[in-house]
């Protein structure tokens, strides 16, 4: 009785997809790193943003990362980010008995998530954290679609099992990955209000 389920699904994925409505994106800076590392891609942050909003109007897009405030790569690379597109919120990153060093964000994500309820039809989360997934879940309950973008060999079954979207990030890495032409500065673009899915990303 229960053995088709994994092979008939109830909706197809323009189905899924077509009701989207103002879209949020929530993406966790180091989880994305991380999952960028493992599929040995750089990330295109403009390809990024274009393929998390698909279409629909972005109502914004949160950039969630730990900050070295001495590293100035890393500074100019926030500064691109808030200049296209993207609500950058930075932690100072703590540095750990073992000597690494690191800024959890959970509950800046948790809590923007839950303050927006009401202002986004739809919810990108862009990461595995299965610490997330009370907060989706809650999320949904309000009315909110929930989507989860990841590397699966990286996410929680919790986070994914209260998404009503699941995106591995393996499947679309040709979509958001830069290619390779040297030392070519990242490239803006125009409002995102609004994004045309037909045309070329």
């Amino acid at each position: 009785m229960f053995e088709d389920f994994d092979h008939d699904p109830l909706f197809t994925p323009d189905q899924l997809l077509e009701n989207r409505g103002r879209v949020a994106i929530f993406i966790d800076g180091s989880n994305l790193f991380y999952a960028a590392l493992q599929l040995g891609i750089e990330i295109d942050y403009t390809k990024l943003l274009h393929r998390l909003t698909g279409g629909s109007r972005l109502l914004r897009a949160f950039f969630y990362t730990g900050v070295d405030r001495t590293n100035e790569k890393q500074q100019g690379f926030l500064l691109w980010m808030r200049r296209n597109g993207y609500r950058v919120i930075a932690k100072d990153l703590v540095q750990l008995p073992d000597g690494s060093k690191k800024a959890n964000l959970d509950v800046e994500i948790a809590v923007d998530l839950m303050s927006l309820v009401g202002s986004f039809d739809t919810a990108v989360i862009v990461s595995g954290d299965g610490d997330l997934a009370y907060a989706a879940d809650a999320v949904s309950y309000r009315g909110a679609r929930i989507e989860v973008v990841s590397l699966r060999s990286m996410t929680s079954d919790s986070l994914i099992n209260v998404a009503d979207r699941y995106v591995d990030l393996d499947q679309i890495k040709d979509d958001i990955q830069k290619q390779s032409k040297g030392n070519v500065p990242y490239r803006s673009f125009p409002s995102l209000t609004i994004i045309d899915s037909d045309k070329p990303r």
